[in-house]
C-alpha cells in the first residue's frame, strides 16, 4: 500500500473513531423534549462519522483502480514551502483575531481578520482584489453580527462600534 494510501487510511480512521467518541460523549448529555443542548453535537457527531466512513470507502475504492505513474506529474506539484508560509500566517491571524476581539470588537475585528485571511489565501499568480475582498469582509460581519444579534439574541463584543 502506497504511503498515500496508507496517510488517506489512517486519517479515515481517526475521522471515524473521534465521531464515535464524540457521539458516545454526546449520548451523556442531559436529553429533553424537542431540540435540546444535544441535538447539535449529535448532529456533529453523526456528521463526522459519516465523513469518517466515507473517508475509508473512498481509500477502498481508490486502492482497487489502477493508476499509472507519470513522473512528469511530480514536476508539476507545487513545493510545501508556500503551503507551510500559509498555514503560519493563517494561524497567526487566527491569535490575533482571537486576542484583539473583545477591545476592538467582533464587527470590525471579524471584517479585518476576513479581509486579510482573503489576501493571505489568494493565489501567488492571482491579483489582489481589494475592493471585493473588504466589500465581501464587511458584509460578512454585518450579517453575522446582526444574525446573532437580532435572531438568535447573542450578543457578541460590540468593541469600538458603539451597538
Amino acid at each position: 500500500m502506497a504511503t498515500t494510501k496508507k496517510k488517506e487510511l489512517l486519517i479515515g480512521i481517526a475521522m471515524l473513531g473521534t465521531g464515535l467518541g464524540y457521539l458516545l460523549m454526546t449520548s451523556q448529555l442531559p436529553r429533553h423534549d424537542g431540540i435540546d443542548a444535544a441535538f447539535v453535537p449529535s448532529l456533529l457527531s453523526s456528521l463526522l462519522c459519516l465523513l469518517g466512513v466515507l473517508q475509508l470507502l473512498s481509500v477502498r475504492h481508490c486502492s482497487q483502480a489502477v493508476t499509472e505513474y507519470h513522473p512528469d506529474a511530480e514536476a508539476d506539484t507545487p513545493q510545501g514551502g508556500s503551503d507551510i508560509k500559509t498555514v503560519v500566517k493563517t494561524l497567526a491571524l487566527i491569535v490575533g483575531y482571537i486576542a484583539l476581539l473583545s477591545p476592538i470588537g467582533f464587527p470590525l475585528m471579524t471584517a479585518i481578520y476576513l479581509y486579510l485571511q482573503f489576501i493571505v489565501l489568494t493565489p501567488v499568480d492571482h491579483r489582489v482584489n481589494h475592493l471585493a475582498y473588504a466589500l465581501i469582509a464587511l458584509v460578512t460581519s454585518a450579517i453575522t453580527y446582526l444574525l446573532f444579534r437580532e435572531a438568535f439574541d447573542l450578543m457578541l463584543p460590540s468593541g469600538l462600534l458603539p451597538f
